[in-house]
């Protein structure tokens, strides 16, 4: 059963801990919001689940009763030790303790293992999570790049709208052009900050991102590439490839794109096509 805010304050006492800014932490109290993100998960009895900033355990406990295996990452040291004495014993159940990314590019080597030994198996792969927001834009790309089937989860709202962008709009970016050529992404409903504790200033959403690989082993230099040309976003295409170091006459004569307007008004499909030019 999901748990409640008088019972997450009592876990966190039990563990000598509290709510870390710096770890991004706002538990959701919201006992029908918890399990709406566990169904978002779409579980079944095969999947490995993987849930980053697990916390007290009160979503891990909704997926341990629908997934086939649990694997938590959790920074916080009180509250990985607060989940081993809770939940060490459920077979289903796996906790690695640390950052779920390694660097802003790179996975935790851990938690990779994972993933690859559950892709040899040829089992399903998902994030159910309640984000910690402070990683959640690197880390749902790199998750998409190792494989990851299906990602469910709660993040900023400004952080869904950038996922569903649209090109020429302020939240299209480099995000943007990752996730919708790495997924089909959906922002199922918004969420308002009295859902968590502490609340956040800001509302956050529940998304769900389906795999759907236009990239395959390409990911990391096509990440690069759209990386180096939106940070000329406000300069004209010609100028944003050349600033960033790319043969702007062989892309440009190759796709035809028109090098006065601004690298955020093209399409991920037209970035896409423009890698693939000098590729």
């Amino acid at each position: 059963m999901s748990q409640t805010k008088h019972q997450i304050e009592a876990l966190l006492a039990e563990a000598g801990s509290q709510p870390r800014q710096r770890f991004g932490q706002n538990f959701m109290i919201d006992q029908n919001l918890v399990r709406l993100v566990a169904d978002a998960g779409e579980l079944g009895a095969d999947d490995l689940v993987i849930e980053v900033g697990p916390g007290t355990g009160t979503l891990t406990e909704e997926l341990l009763a629908g997934a086939g295996q649990v694997v938590a990452v959790e920074i916080d040291r009180d509250l990985a030790a607060l989940l081993r004495n809770r939940l060490g014993d459920r077979p289903n159940f796996k906790l690695i303790e640390g950052d779920a990314l390694a660097g802003k590019h790179e996975l935790n080597s851990q938690l990779l293992d994972e993933l690859r030994a559950a892709a040899q198996s040829s089992r399903p792969r998902k994030l159910v999570a309640n984000l910690p927001y402070n990683i959640a834009s690197p880390l749902v790309i790199e998750l998409l790049i190792a494989g990851v089937d299906l990602l469910a989860f709660t993040v900023q709202r400004e952080v869904a709208q950038r996922l569903r962008a649209v090109p020429g709009t302020e939240e299209y970016g480099a995000l943007t052009v990752m996730a919708q050529l790495l997924s089909r992404v959906e922002i199922l409903r918004t969420l308002p900050p009295q859902a968590f504790w502490p609340a956040p200033k800001i509302e956050s959403a529940l998304v769900r991102m389906k795999r759907e690989d236009k990239l395959g082993d390409r990911a990391a230099r096509f990440g690069a590439f759209v990386q180096s040309i939106f940070s000329y976003r406000r300069k004209t295409l010609r100028k944003a490839l050349v600033m960033a170091g790319h043969d702007a006459d062989r892309i440009l004569a190759a796709t035809g794109a028109d090098p006065q307007k601004r690298p955020e008004v093209f399409s991920p499909q037209e970035v896409l096509t423009m890698f693939e030019s000098v590729e």
